[in-house]
């Protein structure tokens, strides 16, 4: 375990005393749990701390955990040059409560939020300009969440008669299968379709 990083988590515990709701190093970095009201106040303490001086917001990304009453994680992934180190800090929320923005401290994290919003419906207060940023227009629901279906809601296709792009209810072309997940060299227990014409002859 590096006894910098240990050093740190001492030195950001001892400030924030109660805000921090959990600490622990995890693949080689320090991860720091607030609560969202804290969030502003603890990025704002680790880029302004001479002993942090985490400047450089390197990610912003949300987490889901359905089975959780506080189903996301919204994380934030820092980096300080001087201390030649990162840190990860994670928020809890659901899928009504907003989390502060934080792109007052860090302008980076406009589009950030943005994403974790569009992609997770995570939501952001005080962000200067909340919405959609990759998925298309009237798009429905939120694409990396857990019960989001594989195959989404809608599909797009350009009607040539209409002569425009036109959204439809998704339409499998096929029966749904069921996969057994067996080797083809080793061979499988049950008559694969169009074997029986082989035995015929």
């Amino acid at each position: 375990m590096d006894e910098n990083l240990v050093d740190l988590s001492d030195h950001i515990v001892h400030h924030l005393g109660d805000d921090v709701v959990d600490h622990a190093m995890a693949y080689g970095e320090l991860t720091v749990t607030v609560s969202p009201e804290k969030i502003v106040k603890t990025l704002k303490f680790l880029r302004d701390d001479p002993s942090c001086a985490f400047v450089i917001p390197i990610d912003i990304c949300g987490v889901d955990y359905p089975q959780r009453e506080h189903r996301f994680d919204v994380v934030y992934h820092l980096l300080s040059p001087t201390q030649n180190c990162r840190i990860r800090v994670k928020v809890a929320t659901d899928e009504e409560t907003a989390v502060p923005s934080v792109c007052e401290i860090f302008p980076a994290a406009n589009w950030f939020e943005r994403e974790a919003f569009d992609l997770y419906g995570i939501l952001f207060s005080g962000h200067p300009d909340l919405r959609r940023i990759l998925t298309d227009y009237g798009f429905s629901g939120y694409p990396l969440r857990k019960d989001f279906p594989l195959t989404g809601y809608v599909e797009v296709r350009y009607d040539d008669e209409q002569k425009r792009v036109v959204y439809e209810p998704v339409k499998l072309a096929q029966e749904f299968r069921s996969f057994d997940f067996m080797s083809p060299w080793e061979g499988v227990d049950y008559v694969l379709p169009g074997d029986e014409k082989a035995e015929a002859n």
